[in-house]
Formats: structure tokens, C-alpha cells, sequence
């Protein structure tokens, strides 16, 4: 589907709810995860409801069964679905008439794999926190189960449900920027720049966080970004991942040179480690007739850089948005979006999908740009691609 084959509208500022108009009414939701000291789950849990695509009525809060129960009753979910575990809450959601339509896995990295499998085997629709998996083993047979079963899933990389990114991508897809040539990606961060193991204990845990902290947990945004705004994939690279600060024995910086499917070439970091710096994912891609340059913390203009001609910054709703971003874009011109709502343009879409598939009806086909399964194993590839080379000593290594 070309982004750019219809006139931009925005079904947010509609009337009609496209998943109420296929099912008669709003998704039924479960969460896994999320509780109480959770940033994560209660992003989720606005992003479902933003839209009005969702109604939560059901969950399994944490891996305590007590904590899993009186954070669901804090919730205000009826207390006869309130679930000690996850397990419990598969069973009997699948039994009910009125059980839940899919599931949303907000764990920590370790309980991704585990809770979609066993979502997929109940006959629920997933949506799912990234990384999608720990391992490349996982995530492969992950994405098996996906295809053999049908069933949607959806990776919340929310970075790209921002309507810029998007438009970004529908730019280089329409050959505005004409054949790729060069990516620059980096995501850096401060947040472990001071020694210590931080907010997170778990996540410095290779069994729980995955073999590198980095990758696993900021590696994969960038990674996913690059390939959803260029199209292309990485197919080899030469990397260095370690720790840093001193004392740290979890993988804190990762940088990388690219080689991408049609010559194009590429430079890749990430680092938690960059005293003061918030959250600063940026990305620049470079063609033969344009150049395009985006940033998470300015996530409103768009730069746009053809040869021969003056540059251009693009906003969600300025002259040239192409329907893929209109239609990610909530408010009239001018007025601010960001995190949030790039995390529900996510659940969104994929409510569309689930609704569709589960009338047999067909989706709007841009609805059908949020993560999935295979990108979630790319995203391993790559992870695993970087871990190889860096304990080669930067060896060109085949993704």
C-alpha cells in the first residue's frame, strides 16, 4: 500500500470508532504486568483507552498473587477478574462468553515469551512491549506461532506511531528522497550514567533483561526506526557493545557500521550512559535527491533537505502531510502531541486489525504499519548480530 494513494484525513477527529462499526462494540482487554511502581503500565493502559477502542476488564498485575489482586481491585477491574496469575487469567478469560478479545504483555523482558505463547494457545490477539523476546531462539519460534495461529500482534516500538515518523516513512516510500544512500540513528540516554543498578534491578539480570542491557532496551528502538522510516534492512555490521561507567558489568553503549540492502551504508549508537541527556533518539536518512532528519525530543517538525532546493520543516499538519501521518494526528494545527499518543496511534491501529479480523472484514490498509512479529525478530537478529561482533573485536558479522 502506497501512504500517499488517498487524501489526508484523520478518523480520530470523526464521529465513527471503526472498531465499534465492525464489532458493535469496544475491544475486551487483559493486561499482564504493569502494577504498582510500573512506568510502563500505565502507559499502556492510557494508550488503550485514548482512542476508544478498549475496555480493560481483566488482568494479572504482577508475579505476586496477592500484589496481582489488589492492584487489579485498585484498578477498579471486576474482582472476579482481578487474576493471581497469568495462567489463571488465560483459562478462564478463554471459558467466558464475554472473555477478554486479546492481551497486552507489559512484563519484564523475560515474561514476553512465556505469556504470548500461552496468549496465542488461548486463541487471543496480542500486543506486546518490545523487546519482543530475550533470544533469537525465542523470538523465532514466537514468530512461528504468530503465523500459524493468525492471530495479530503488534510490538509496541512507539516511536514509530509519531505522525512525523510516519510521514517520514511515507516520504521515502513515495521516492521523495529517491534511492537511500546513508542512515544515521542513535538513541542516547542518561539514566545509567551514575554507577549503581538504578530503578530497574531486574534489568541488569542477563536471565531477566536480556544478554545486553543496551540493546535490548533502547538498541531495538533504534534499530526499528531505521528500518520503518528507510525499508531497508541491515544486512551486515561491525559493532563494540560493553559497559562503560565504571563498575558496571551490563552492557551500557553499543555503536555500530552498517551495511544495508542496496549499498546503502550506516552508523548505529546507543548509550544509557551520557550524563544529563534525557531522551534523545534522532535519526537521519540521506538520498540521492533529499535528506530527512527527525528527533524524539522535538517530535513536531520534521526536516526536509532536498538538493538544489531550500530546506523545509514539515509538521503534522502543514501543507505536503501525507495521509500515513494525517491520520496519526489527533489535534488541529499547531497544538503539541507526543509520547502518549504516539503509543496509542499503536493500540489503535492494531484495534482496527483485531476488529477486522475477527468480523472478517477488511482493515484500512493504513492501519497496518505497527510492529509485528517479524519485526520483532529482526529486531533479535540484530541484537544478536551486535553481541557477535563485539565479542569478535568489531568483526564484520552477517545479520
Amino acid at each position: 500500500m502506497n501512504p500517499t494513494s488517498s487524501p489526508p484525513t484523520s478518523p480520530y477527529l470523526a464521529a465513527s470508532n471503526p472498531v465499534i462499526a465492525m464489532l458493535g462494540r469496544r475491544l475486551r482487554l487483559a493486561v499482564i504486568g504493569g502494577g504498582q511502581g510500573s512506568f510502563i503500565g500505565p502507559t499502556h493502559r492510557q494508550a488503550a483507552r485514548l482512542d476508544d477502542r478498549y475496555e480493560l476488564v481483566a488482568g494479572c498485575l504482577s508475579s505476586d498473587p496477592g500484589k496481582s489482586v489488589s492492584a487489579g481491585q485498585a484498578l477498579g477491574l471486576p474482582p472476579d477478574r482481578c487474576y493471581p496469575t497469568a495462567q489463571a487469567l488465560f483459562e478462564a478469560e478463554a471459558a467466558r462468553a464475554d472473555g477478554v478479545d486479546a492481551v497486552a504483555i507489559m512484563t519484564p523482558n523475560d515474561g514476553h515469551y512465556p505469556n504470548a505463547m500461552a496468549a496465542l494457545s488461548h486463541g487471543f490477539d496480542v500486543i506486546c512491549d518490545k523487546p519482543m523476546t530475550n533470544t533469537l531462539a525465542e523470538a523465532e519460534l514466537l514468530r512461528q506461532r504468530v503465523k500459524e495461529t493468525g492471530r495479530v500482534f503488534c510490538l509496541t516500538h512507539n516511536y514509530s506511531g509519531y505522525p512525523l515518523v510516519r510521514q517520514a516513512r511515507a516520504m521515502v516510500a513515495d521516492g521523495l528522497l529517491g534511492d537511500i544512500r546513508l542512515v544515521q540513528v542513535e538513541y542516547v540516554q542518561g539514566g545509567r550514567a551514575k554507577p549503581g543498578p538504578g530503578r530497574t534491578a531486574w534489568k541488569t539480570d542477563p536471565a531477566r533483561g536480556g544478554a545486553s542491557l543496551v540493546m535490548g532496551d533502547i538498541g531495538t528502538h533504534a534499530h526499528q526506526l531505521l528500518r520503518f522510516i528507510t525499508g531497508l534492512e541491515v544486512e551486515q555490521l561491525a559493532a563494540d557493545a560493553g559497559p562503560i561507567v565504571p563498575g558496571s558489568q551490563a552492557h551500557d553503549y553499543a555503536g555500530a557500521l552498517l551495511r544495508m540492502g542496496g549499498g546503502a551504508r550506516g552508523n548505529f549508537w546507543v548509550t544509557q550512559a551520557a550524563a544529563g541527556v534525557e531522551n534523545a533518539l534522532r535519526i537521519r536518512v540521506s538520498g540521492s535527491l533529499a535528506s530527512l532528519e527527525w528527533a524524539q525530543e522535538h517530535p513536531q517538525v520534521l526536516h526536509f533537505k532536498p538538493m538544489g532546493s531550500p530546506a523545509q520543516l514539515l509538521t503534522p499538519k502543514g501543507p505536503g502531510t501525507l495521509p500515513l501521518a494525517a491520520r496519526s494526528s489527533r489535534v488541529a494545527p499547531g497544538h503539541p502531541e507526543g509520547f502518549h499518543e504516539a503509543f496509542a496511534n499503536l493500540y489503535s491501529d492494531a484495534a482496527e486489525a483485531i476488529a477486522a479480523r475477527r468480523t472478517g472484514q477488511t482493515p484500512d490498509p493504513l492501519a497496518l504499519h505497527f510492529p509485528n512479529a517479524d519485526d520483532g525478530w529482526m529486531g533479535l537478529r540484530f541484537v544478536d548480530a551486535v553481541i557477535r561482533s563485539s565479542a569478535a573485536d568489531g568483526l564484520w558479522t552477517t545479520v
